[in-house]
């Protein structure tokens, strides 16, 4: 038995933190939706300015602040204090399709649906003349149908969930892991099913340097190697990761030439300097890793150490 798309509640949860553009980008682009959400709710954690003058633009939009650090304590407030049935997470510097509400309302009409993961594709200047950041994004970054089927998470950016599965499954950690991952998996190894839905997209601008992207790299291995340096033979298997990584993007160009997410010789060319030059920095710092370089350096901060 089906349920009316109609009566579904929508709460969307917007963690911010200083990208005030941004975020008004994202609310216009709600406003703008097919399926207008009940309410959002935006937490910022610790911006230099609140935004307030950006959410009261807004129909509909309850400014919240959580002073604990990260994406994932803001995440949570947003959920303790909205209403809705459904729980739908985007953030601040992505852009919702027109339909995204209106596909998570259609697939939520099903009871067995509990947990949707969409496409996240990149949010182009010039779709005529990608950058190379842009090329190698579009096809390797924030692949969700590749992360539901292989590693049992989605990212948070583009998430969809009940509440009562939610509830059951527990909050989203801290700066210590990867919270997408670490709630991903935990609601897999309940036995919740990530069910990945293509025609849910969002967009996501890329990263503006090659210094971002190894921020972002930099984070997650430091992730991986604190949780590989405990596991069984986990050393003996990252340095074995550590040798593969810098000639893998040689088994990557058929990858690369097949793709449709980016077109054109020229494109495809991009992609694959990129590539090479961002998986060489990986190969590096995971030999650094291995050699004593403590994991916490590399591991960041959402936005300043808690006081």
């Amino acid at each position: 038995m089906t349920i009316d798309p109609t009566a579904i509640t929508f709460s969307v949860v917007i963690p911010h933190l200083n990208q005030p553009e941004f975020l008004a980008r994202c609310l216009a682009s709600l406003a703008a939706g097919h399926h207008q959400p009940d309410e959002i709710l935006v937490v910022d954690n610790g911006s230099d300015v609140m935004p307030h003058d950006i959410c009261a633009a807004f129909d509909g939009v309850t400014l919240l602040r959580e002073k604990t650090p990260g994406p994932g304590p803001a995440r949570n407030l947003g959920v303790a204090k909205s209403t809705g049935s459904i729980l739908a997470f985007i953030d601040a510097d992505c852009l919702a399709d027109p339909v995204w509400l209106s596909v998570a309302a259609h697939e939520m009409a099903n009871p067995d649906a509990t947990v949707l993961g969409g496409d996240v594709r990149i949010a182009l200047i010039n779709p005529e003349k990608l950058t190379m950041l842009e090329a190698y994004e579009s096809i390797y970054a924030y692949r969700m149908d590749r992360y539901i089927a292989r590693e049992g998470f989605t990212g948070t950016g583009n998430l969809v969930v009940r509440r009562t599965v939610l509830e059951k499954v527990g909050p989203f950690a801290g700066l210590s892991v990867a919270e997408d991952r670490d709630w991903g998996q935990r609601a897999t190894a309940m036995g919740y099913k990530i069910r990945y839905v293509a025609q849910m997209k969002v967009y996501h601008p890329a990263r503006a340097t090659f210094g971002e992207l190894r921020q972002k790299w930099d984070r997650h291995m430091a992730h991986d190697f604190t949780d590989a340096r405990t596991a069984k033979n986990g050393k003996l298997k990252w340095l074995a990761k550590s040798l593969a990584m810098g000639l893998s993007p040689l088994a990557e160009i058929p990858r690369i030439l097949m793709s449709d997410r980016v077109s054109g010789l020229r494109s495809k060319m991009l992609t694959f300097g990129a590539l090479v030059k961002i998986r060489a920095y990986r190969a590096k710092r995971m030999f650094q890793l291995m050699a004593g370089m403590n994991p916490d350096r590399l591991s960041g901060r959402w936005n300043r150490p808690q006081k």
